[in-house]
């Protein structure tokens, strides 16, 4: 087994711990959708009783099997969009990282609240295009912060060769009215690094039915 858990930094990853910190007390199933090479899955193993952390490329999930992690994670091979193999409002929690701009931004919506327990939460890290000047020079900040940001003893790259890279065809404005519309009560923030998160609390008692 091999764990390179801690070995690297980028945009994706600086934004983890916020992912970590969103995860409810006493989350019994997480799910961890284009888990990549199971970085963030890992982390999640110390804040829910068991995760699952899904992806589409096969080179990925041999990436992620190869990682030293709990016994309480699992790493599937699929396609979340059609996957049957994911259990319909089985998951307390839900984040995806550099997921949704992959995919139809409104199909991936959709899917993935359906993925939430009544009473659970989603996580979105997400990426969108600039479009006017004030997108620009916000941007522009980033670029000048991005060196402070990076965390000392990391290696900055992208993570594991192999992993898909897809440029967003949405600007800000357009996913901060997507996701008003789609995610009521959605909680939208737009980041450094050319990122936003968004959190959304699914209505209901909460339930976890389990993978």
């Amino acid at each position: 087994m091999t764990d390179t858990h801690d070995t690297y930094w980028n945009h994706n990853v600086h934004y983890h711990p916020v992912v970590l910190d969103a995860v409810p007390d006493g989350c019994r199933s997480a799910l961890d959708v284009g888990c990549g090479d199971g970085l963030l899955a890992a982390g999640l193993a110390t804040r829910a009783e068991s995760v699952t952390g899904v992806d589409r490329s096969p080179e990925m999930i041999r990436h992620a099997r190869k990682r030293d992690v709990p016994r309480n994670v699992t790493f599937l091979e699929g396609d979340f969009l059609d996957g049957a193999f994911l259990a319909e409002g089985g998951y307390g929690f839900v984040s995806a990282v550099a997921v949704v701009h992959h995919v139809p931004f409104d199909d991936a919506i959709g899917r993935l609240t359906g993925l939430v327990a009544p009473g659970g939460r989603l996580v979105v890290v997400g990426m969108a295009h600039d479009r006017g000047l004030l997108d620009r020079v916000i941007g522009g900040c980033a670029v000048a912060g991005a060196g402070a940001l990076r965390v000392r003893g990391r290696r900055t790259g992208p993570g594991p060769s192999g992993m898909p890279v897809e440029n967003p065809i949405m600007n800000w404005g357009e996913v901060r009215r997507a996701t008003a519309h789609l995610l009521p009560g959605r909680r939208y923030r737009r980041r450094l690094l050319w990122r936003y998160t968004l959190v959304w609390d699914k209505p209901g008692d909460a339930r976890e039915d389990g993978p």
